[in-house]
């Protein structure tokens, strides 16, 4: 199970973010098994302090910060989504 979270105001950037975050679970989701995910946008500030995050938009996978301050490309989201994936199968 992903759970996926993007961190900002809202902002065009912010949405970029969370548009590549879908595409990079549609092209996993081709690669095998289906896949269980959530996406959850957070614009509350008092939530994205939580973190240690300096500059949004930013990237959270498994409560795991991956990237702020930037929109990652859809392949750099799509390997820190198989990394979680497989740091899952490994628990198991």
């Amino acid at each position: 199970m992903l759970n996926i979270k993007v961190l900002g105001s809202g902002c065009a950037a912010c949405n970029q973010v969370e548009q590549q975050a879908v595409t990079a679970l549609e092209a996993l989701d081709g690669e095998g098994p289906a896949l269980e995910a959530t996406i959850l946008h957070v614009t509350d500030y008092g939530e994205i302090m939580k973190y240690p995050v300096m500059f949004t938009p930013a990237l959270v996978v498994n409560e795991k910060l991956v990237c702020a301050g930037r929109i990652p490309t859809v392949e750099e989201t799509a390997a820190w989504l198989r990394e979680a994936l497989d740091g899952d199968e490994a628990e198991k």
